[in-house]
């Protein structure tokens, strides 16, 4: 379908740097729909026309036979983890090595197409500082929403639970009552966090803990939504357990990560309150194929065993019962630069491609808060997008493999 004449303009500062970019054909989110050969102004990094003629000395950027979909959303990454090292492997090597190595991650998340990606979850806010040196132009990777310390209960999945008593070890962002746990909201936020990110169950690789137990009370998860929603904050919770769930929606937590065990009440909670589920049902695939080889503990892998099934199931329901769902994978259980795989697996357990898709653009934006800036070809917002070979409406794989990422307006891969 042909873009219509009249373009669909805004401002543009003076002197502003433009660019124009040319495809074959583009997928319109909002209305489900593929335009052709779509024309896409970018101005400082935003969208400013789509359609009409190329501004006088714009530069142009043809990128041939190819569809552009919007840059795409993780919403569940850890950019200073890597699946290479489990269990106790990874003390082989000095601590900052590990904000070392998640300069490399961001790169990888971004040439695989993801432009902006919510971690959820870092130590010693390297989240916040590889925001800052993307920012300033020290480090390539995508646009990040980071949550710096996860928030948990003393000997949850967010506490250090792999070390005896004589290492004196603590997550930095632990508490055990409503109180101690806004103080931590707070915290978090004074040093960079923009969501707030707690463990309201047990986990899959963390050690002495299981994934249906609850950790948190509904009065803590209630603290810490209060809190952060009264600094303007977003909140995510693991949880994998129904009790826990339920816990976290009913205390208004705004997405649930994982959400492996939720029953019906769960669905129903969900859908009436608004809330979003994460599921993360492509990465047990490489965990179970490669994680013992990497270090991980075997009770860590009996966990992933038990919970993967069962999850593809509950998404698959969750998706039915038309529960807003959103993109997000747990890169850093497995590579990063395979965060696009789950695209297929999403289609295998229920959606079609042009919902996966979604689930990574518009309604990630909105779980985000950020449907002015990100998740969609629309004037306003970033110029963000990936291009495809083929249509991705009717192979959705063809995103695992972008023929080109831009990143406002500009080519990064």
């Amino acid at each position: 379908m042909l873009l219509a004449a009249a373009a669909i303009l805004t401002a543009v500062p003076a002197g502003a740097e433009t660019v124009v970019i040319t495809a074959a054909r583009m997928l319109d989110v909002d209305k489900g729909r593929i335009v052709e050969r779509p024309v896409i102004t970018v101005t400082d990094g935003r969208i400013t026309a789509i359609g009409g003629a190329a501004p006088a000395g714009a530069t142009q950027l043809d990128l041939g036979d190819v569809t552009l979909v919007p840059g795409l959303i993780d919403m569940h990454v850890h950019l200073d983890s890597t699946p290479l090292y489990g269990g106790y492997t990874g003390l082989q090597f000095t601590d900052n090595f590990w904000a070392a190595q998640g300069v490399g991650n961001a790169a990888a998340m971004l040439r695989a197409g993801f432009t902006t990606v919510r971690n959820v979850g870092s130590e010693n806010y390297n989240d916040v500082a590889y925001k800052q040196a993307i920012e300033e132009g020290l480090m390539v990777g995508p646009r990040i929403v980071p949550a710096a310390h996860a928030l948990g209960a003393t000997g949850g999945h967010c506490d250090s639970t792999f070390f005896p008593p004589s290492f004196d070890q603590h997550g930095k962002a632990v508490g055990d009552t409503p109180d101690q746990l806004r103080f931590r909201v707070r915290e978090q936020r004074k040093y960079g966090a923009e969501v707030i990110k707690v463990c309201a169950t047990g986990g899959v690789f963390s050690r002495n803990t299981e994934p249906g137990q609850q950790q948190l009370s509904e009065a803590e998860l209630k603290g810490i939504a209060d809190e952060a929603h009264q600094w303007g904050l977003k909140t995510a919770a693991h949880a994998h357990g129904a009790a826990g769930i339920k816990a976290a929606i009913r205390a208004g937590i705004d997405t649930i990560e994982h959400a492996s065990l939720i029953d019906d009440e769960g669905i129903r909670l969900a859908k009436e309150r608004g809330t979003y589920l994460s599921m993360d049902i492509y990465n047990t695939d490489y965990t179970q194929a490669e994680g013992a080889k990497n270090g991980v503990l075997e009770d860590n892998l009996r966990k992933d065993r038990e919970v993967a099934q069962i999850q593809r199931d509950n998404f698959r329901k969750a998706t039915a019962a038309g529960v807003n769902m959103v993109f997000g994978t747990d890169a850093g259980v497995m590579p990063h630069k395979d965060a696009a795989k789950q695209f297929r697996i999403m289609v295998q357990y229920g959606m079609t491609p042009l919902q996966a898709i979604r689930a990574a653009t518009v309604t990630a934006a909105d779980a985000l808060g950020r449907s002015k800036d990100v998740g969609a070809i629309t004037v306003g917002r970033f110029g963000d997008m990936v291009a495809v070979s083929g249509d991705p409406l009717a192979d959705v794989t063809v995103l695992e493999r972008p023929a080109a990422v831009i990143k406002g307006g500009t080519r990064v891969n």
